[in-house]
């Protein structure tokens, strides 16, 4: 039963390691509150992107957001 609970425990600490697709962002999920967006907003923009929601995004989703960058950039 302990190997069951440590083996969950890792995968749980492994997969909030895994990369996103989006450079490893770590805000790519969870609730789209204030404070998440301003920080992926933020990060996104130190990256010369701008952080908006998918087409038929949720807006209550932060991973229905993406880092868009403009295509001259």
């Amino acid at each position: 039963m302990i190997r069951i609970v440590l083996a969950a425990a890792l995968l749980a600490v492994l997969t909030g390691c895994a990369d996103t697709g989006a450079g490893g962002a770590w805000y790519q999920q969870g609730d789209a509150s204030y404070d998440a967006l301003r920080r992926a907003t933020d990060a996104c923009q130190e990256t010369g992107g701008r952080y908006r929601l998918k087409q038929r995004g949720d807006p209550a989703y932060l991973g229905d957001y993406a880092c868009v960058k403009d295509k001259g950039r």
